[in-house]
């Protein structure tokens, strides 16, 4: 029987989760190259003095088989933070597996540990996974819709604040 283990990464980790995030973008079948974040990024926004994320590893048989990269929102209706999945994604070969279950079930353990009331994350339409975390309990927000401003937009609007 194939043994998962889950664990938190160290700033050793850096290379490997760079290598992760780029295999999420071949998934996402988007350009590796729009892949920006450097080792060095990592090392700075996940183990630096105030660490902006968190990644967790799942290993299948002591390899890496894949992710879970997350840090904290705050609801205002509830009054009380979560937790927001950026990324998650199992290698082809460790799908299946229950990988995804148990990155699923360590984000939900750590937000429940520090009184999170909730977990989001966003899907692509035509991800297959939507099943997946229809399964575990993940309900679909179909009135929301992801909004972002960003590159020269972002600029624009900033440049609005300063006069």
């Amino acid at each position: 029987m194939a043994r998962i283990v889950i664990r938190q990464t160290t700033e050793k980790d850096a290379a490997l989760i760079v290598r992760c995030i780029r295999e999420l973008a071949i998934y996402e079948k988007e350009p590796v190259e729009h892949v920006k974040i450097t080792e060095a990024d990592v090392r700075r926004d996940a183990f630096g003095a105030q660490p902006r994320f968190e990644v967790l590893i799942a290993e299948l048989d002591d390899r890496p088989a894949g992710f879970a990269l997350f840090f904290p929102n705050y609801s205002t209706w509830e009054g009380k933070p979560g937790l927001y999945i950026e990324d998650i994604f199992v290698e082809e070969h460790a799908r299946k597996t229950g990988i995804g279950r148990a990155l699923i079930a360590k984000v939900a353990a750590t937000a429940k540990e520090r009184g999170c009331a909730r977990i989001d994350l966003a899907v692509l339409d035509w991800n297959p996974a939507r099943g997946f975390y229809h399964r575990i309990g993940f309900r679909h927000a179909s009135q929301w819709q992801i909004f972002r401003l960003s590159g020269a937009e972002l600029d624009a609007a900033a440049k609005e604040a300063s006069g």
